[in-house]
């Protein structure tokens, strides 16, 4: 059975940092291009970040290029998002995804002083 669980979410101050984990099980993790997304109140669900199966290609939204680092550890069945100089503008349901179709239940990060 597929699961997604998403871990290390909180609160932080504004500067702050944070680092996220996405546990996989019940798949060949290696083998699929994995992303998290976030989805803040009254706002769509919107792509952070995504890496391929190997790690070798990794896409980030404009918006948190330069911050957040999305990597993985495929003898871990681990998917991390190391967040760095957040914002309040980040502050969101963080929610991990596996291409294609399957969602984990998020994990809230709020930025906030």
């Amino acid at each position: 059975q597929l699961q997604l669980v998403e871990s290390g979410g909180g609160l932080v101050q504004p500067g702050g940092s944070l680092r996220l984990s996405c546990a996989a099980s019940g798949f060949a993790f290696s083998s699929y291009r994995m992303s998290w997304y976030r989805q803040a109140p009254g706002k769509e669900r919107e792509l952070v970040a995504r890496i391929s199966s190997t790690g070798g290609e990794i896409n980030y939204a404009d918006s948190v290029k330069g911050r957040f680092t999305i990597s993985r550890d495929n003898a871990k069945n681990t998917m991390y998002l190391q967040m760095n100089s957040l914002k309040p503008e980040d502050t969101a349901v963080y929610i991990c995804y596996r291409h294609p179709g399957s969602w984990g239940q998020g994990t809230q990060v709020t930025v906030s002083s």
